[in-house]
């Protein structure tokens, strides 16, 4: 080899580097199609929202996808990871066609992956063996229940994904009892609360229950939020995310924050993620409903 070509190998190696170092991460958010009353399942305001609290996060750049999957697959090229907000169980826009085979390839190329509220949900026999592999969990039909109760966090386990949080507590349509990859392998609870009994006995937001299998574990401590990774590749499944306010609580918001910085490659910063909301934030982007 030439001095010159190994001068050009060497410059175009330095180049590469560089360009790895400065190139932001590109996160896309998916926010599905408008559902349920005002206020809730509010996935383009709150997507937006999202991208809008990180829009200062050194090394990231966050796509929004509104009103369902992206017209065009060139939506997801460089993608870092792929996060879903939206509807789920068998409209689950991700098991629609051949979507399960292209989110396969993203991740089974490095990208991480995240689910958030009823996207948690796919069926068992639909994107259930995917969802296992690629999140480690997800909601499974009248295995799975879905009550609205107000859950205790009073800690966390030390992961990117929980600093900063302090202990808090939120009403929202937290599911439990998910269906895990066996042997948990690989993922780290992040959110975890021990129903009542009574929320145990129901009702369940549909079917309302109760289930006997849900109320034989009374006493159960459940999670409601988790990561997963293996095999170098991260995810994360939030089972929160019904009531849009709650995005106004510091804490609620702040562990989603640092999951979507963190499941896209990036440091996550020491204290969290930090982020202000101004006054009007919440009635931003709402989705007209009746």
């Amino acid at each position: 080899m030439t001095r010159l070509v190994r001068t050009l190998a060497f410059a175009a190696a330095v180049s590469t580097v560089i360009n790895g170092w400065s190139a932001d991460k590109k996160l896309v958010l998916i926010a599905g199609k408008p559902s349920h009353p005002p206020g809730m399942h509010e996935f383009r305001a709150g997507c937006l929202l999202l991208q809008q609290c990180l829009a200062g996060s050194p090394g990231l750049k966050v796509v929004v996808h509104t009103n369902g999957w992206p017209a065009s697959d060139t939506a997801f090229e460089g993608a870092a990871a792929v996060v879903i907000y939206a509807d789920g169980g068998g409209g689950h826009p991700a098991i629609q066609g051949e979507r399960l085979k292209l989110l396969g390839r993203l991740i089974e190329n490095g990208a991480g992956f995240g689910v958030m509220h009823y996207a948690c949900e796919v069926p068992k026999d639909n994107g259930g063996k995917e969802f296992l592999d690629w999140v480690g969990g997800h909601y499974e039909h009248q295995y799975s229940c879905n009550p609205i109760w107000s859950p205790d966090f009073p800690r966390f386990p030390v992961h990117p994904v929980t600093r900063g949080l302090k202990p808090f507590s939120i009403k929202d349509e937290w599911y439990f009892n998910l269906r895990w990859r066996d042997g948990l392998a690989g993922i780290t609870p992040i959110l975890v609360a021990r129903p009542s009994d009574q929320v145990r006995d129901g009702p369940y937001v549909w079917p309302a229950g109760p289930y006997p299998h849900i109320q034989a574990a009374k006493g159960r401590d459940e999670t409601l939020m988790w990561v997963s990774e293996r095999d170098g590749r991260r995810a994360f499944g939030f089972t929160g995310g019904h009531f849009h306010d709650n995005w106004g609580d510091d804490n609620f918001r702040k562990v989603i924050l640092n999951a979507l910085v963190w499941v896209s490659g990036v440091e996550v910063p020491p204290e969290g993620v930090a982020s202000k909301l101004p006054a009007d934030a919440l009635k931003q982007n709402l989705d007209p409903k009746k």
